[in-house]
């Protein structure tokens, strides 16, 4: 069983684990995603199983980021973008990305540090870290 807070994560495993499982681990890599996999005893091998929750972002500033991402790669207004339309499918090269967070910096008021922007591949990764720099220049 998970429970979310606005700042804390609590996981409790109510999952009895098989006798060839030798270690459990949860990696917590923003409040929006959460990694869990467990290592096998039985064997040296790589291969973990393990599951992954992501949390989605408002369908607000999805309309909004699939609005900007037509505009900037001039598709079609009946084009159909999914959370999980990359830009390179969509034909998008580097310039593309930049301009695109660009654009999106301007029209909801933030920054988009280097590093972050390296990390948006798709339409909910812009999304999701739009949502969480609005969120965080609201605490500020």
């Amino acid at each position: 069983m998970a429970s979310i807070s606005a700042t804390s994560l609590m996981f409790k495993s109510s999952v009895k684990l098989p006798s060839n499982i030798s270690q459990a681990s949860y990696r917590i890599s923003s409040l929006r995603t959460i990694s869990i996999g467990w290592t096998r005893r039985s064997s040296p091998s790589l291969r973990t199983m393990g599951f992954r929750v992501t949390c989605a972002a408002q369908p607000e500033t999805l309309e909004k980021v699939v609005e900007i991402v037509k505009k900037q790669l001039a598709l079609p207004p009946e084009s159909v973008l999914t959370p999980e339309t990359t830009f390179i499918e969509l034909g998008a090269d580097s310039l593309d990305t930049v301009e695109i967070v660009m654009n999106l910096e301007e029209r909801f008021g933030i920054n988009v540090e280097d590093e972050n922007s390296e990390n948006i591949t798709t339409v909910q990764d812009a999304a999701e870290l739009i949502d969480k720099l609005v969120q965080m220049k609201g605490e500020a």
